[in-house]
């Protein structure tokens, strides 16, 4: 009778820190979404804020305050942004997408190709050249802007785009290959031996099994490029001169100065530069997701 009763009494024990254990879980994962619905909400107020100001007519942004709804939404702000006979907006997506095109095809071949000896390989030193590598991330690009600069004059290169997109082709950037390399040490050893066995060599490794296996990783270092890329201000102000060869972060500032801070075209202006992003992200957001997890994890 004391058995059952002991025993009752760890149940009762037991189903007690159970239930305790799952309001303590309850009120975890209540606070945690409550942390990031504020931050997203953080975040998403510039957003919010730049589109609510494209929306509204010059008139009804003197006359409310920029958290206001629209309450006569118009899209006449876009249609003089993109038809503006001063500034030529699809000139300056033109250049942008070519030099972000340009720069993510050459991040992503050239970061791989350095990313795979240093995962797949074993050589003197290797270690110590990757850690050479990622100590360049602590270098600030404005130690580097002014002898880039002479380089690329001397070069011929200044008022041309090939200082936007060639340097992307040798090497593609410590943080990318340092992203591929985790990558590419998660993938089995094992399909490398089989290759070799059956004569292939280190390139037919790297283009027919790395590769096609390294989606996430790609997608990841892809969208990182693309977004830098399109984003990229200071590049095009030192390097390009010519008015139809500015960018689209360039040719906004342009068209500010040309409009005298009208902020209604200004925001439509910055939303449309912003259209591309989103969209590629939205697209890829599985593959990035993945290939953040799967980088980091290693």
């Amino acid at each position: 009778m004391r058995n059952n009763m002991s025993v009752q009494t760890e149940l009762d024990r037991y189903r007690a820190a159970t239930r305790r254990s799952e309001r303590i879980n309850l009120l975890l994962k209540v606070l945690l979404w409550i942390v990031m619905l504020t931050g997203a909400a953080v975040f998403m107020t510039p957003f919010y804020l730049m589109i609510v100001m494209s929306l509204k007519t010059p008139a009804e942004i003197a006359a409310t305050t920029a958290w206001d709804i629209p309450k006569n939404p118009t899209l006449e702000n876009f249609s003089l942004v993109l038809t503006n006979p001063n500034v030529s907006f699809f000139g300056f997506f033109k250049n942008s997408l070519f030099v972000a095109i340009m720069s993510t095809t050459g991040v992503l071949v050239s970061s791989a190709l350095v990313a795979y000896p240093f995962s797949r390989l074993k050589f003197r030193g290797r270690d110590r050249l990757f850690l050479l590598l990622l100590a360049t991330m602590m270098l600030p690009g404005v130690v580097t802007m002014i002898p880039t600069y002479v380089v690329y004059k001397y070069l011929h290169w200044v008022d041309t785009f090939y200082p936007l997109w060639v340097p992307a082709w040798f090497g593609g950037g410590a943080f990318n290959i340092f992203l591929l390399r985790q990558f590419f040490m998660g993938i089995p050893r094992e399909l490398d031996e089989a290759a070799i066995l059956d004569g292939a060599n280190h390139s037919v490794i790297f283009w027919r099994i790395i590769m096609p296996l390294s989606g996430p990783a790609l997608a990841t270092v892809g969208i990182f490029a693309f977004n830098y890329n399109w984003r990229d201000f200071m590049g095009p102000l030192l390097y390009l001169n010519s008015p139809e060869k500015q960018t689209l972060e360039l040719g906004l500032q342009t068209y500010r100065a040309l409009n005298n801070e009208q902020w209604n075209l200004m925001m439509a202006g910055a939303v449309l530069v912003m259209i591309p992003l989103v969209v590629l992200f939205v697209a890829g957001q599985r593959w990035f997701v993945k290939g953040i997890v799967m980088t980091g994890g290693k």
